[in-house]
Parts: structure tokens; sequence; C-alpha cells
């Protein structure tokens, strides 16, 4: 997943010329944390609502420019999701510009990130359930499974395994659409599967 289809397009900016009271003002109508600044067209620093906070009471006569943090860190739209996600925790940082050809055109934060995640675990979407289990040895192949869910009249979305095993066991969990969760969990483990959880 790259970051140019979770970023926030044409984010809201600020000039450097601007008062740090126009960045406040811009930050608490988006609810921002945080906000690039921007000049003819081109990114030139960030603007943190801790930058702010050291300024309390003077804002309205501080520039952007007194506030802001030039050295940046920032991604392509063609950056994966997960190279981001590693720089935001390397670097303990809520957000990163997203530059394409020198100018600004997104940015992705943290929530973009662990929203993707959820998106991606069927989390998000109405009917979606998970289910753990453990696949020690044949007979009880994925294939089987497979065909026991759909059985049950589900459909599975999606397949992943744990790098954790449970004692020899692989832990694969199923991503599945269905009107009843237990149920399929049931007919899972009354043909001989290990149902370690459902979610």
């Amino acid at each position: 997943m790259l970051v140019g289809k979770r970023m926030t397009r044409n984010p809201v900016t600020v000039a450097p010329s601007d008062t740090l009271a126009t960045a406040r003002g811009k930050m608490q109508a988006g609810n921002f944390r945080r906000l690039p600044v921007v000049q003819d067209g081109k990114l030139v620093a960030l603007v943190t609502d801790r930058d702010l906070r050291q300024h309390v009471g003077h804002e309205d006569r501080v520039k952007i420019t007194a506030a802001m943090t030039e050295d940046l860190i920032t991604v392509t739209p063609a950056t994966t999701l997960e190279s981001a996600a590693q720089l935001l925790l390397k670097h303990k940082i809520g957000g990163l510009p997203v530059v394409e050809n020198g100018k600004l055109v997104g940015i992705i934060t943290t929530s973009d990130v662990l929203t993707a995640f959820l998106d991606v675990m069927g989390v998000l979407e109405e009917g979606v359930a998970r289910i753990d289990l453990v696949l020690e040895a044949p007979p009880h192949d994925l294939g089987d499974a497979s065909k026991a869910i759909a059985g049950a009249g589900s459909e599975i979305l999606g397949v992943g395994t744990y790098r954790e095993k449970w004692d020899t066991g692989q832990v694969f969990y199923l991503l599945i659409r269905t009107k009843d969760v237990n149920h399929v969990a049931g007919v899972l483990q009354s043909q001989g599967f290990s149902v370690l959880g459902v979610h």
C-alpha cells in the first residue's frame, strides 16, 4: 500500500511570514497538530503544536520563522505505508509531509497509518470478522478450512499468518464476511480445527 493512497491531499498550510496566532487558529479549526510551512508552492518547514506552546502569550507577535522546524523528514506518494510507519516510529513523530517534484502534495499521519491497518484487517467493514486457528498437520489444511467456511454460508476475504507459533502449529487468521462468526467457528471446531479466537 502506498502513501499516495492514504495521505491527506492539499493539506492546510501556513507561510513563513504568518504569525503563530494564524497557525494556532488553523490548527484549532481543523483539529491539527502540525502544519506544513510553504513558500512559493514549496515545502520549507513544519510547525507543530509543541512549537507553539513555547511561545504561549506571544503568538500574535511571533512569526512562523521563529518557531518552525526546517530539518524535515519527508516521503513521496510512492513510498510504502510500511516505510512511512517505520519513519514515524523511528523519529517519534506524528506526521510526515508528502513531497513530489519539490512540491507539497499531502501529509500522512499516524492516524492515517492506523486507519489503513484497521482497513486491511477488515475491522472497519460491517459484517467482517476474524477467526484465528491453528493448522498443525494434515488433514487440517487451509483448503479444508476454506470449504468449511463456505459451507457455513460465509466468504473468505483474506488470509494471513502470525510469526508466533502455538505449540508446534502455525497460527492463521482468516478474515471472513459472515452474519454469524460464532456459527462459523463452531463448524470449524466440529471438523477438528483448533480455533484460538473469534474477533
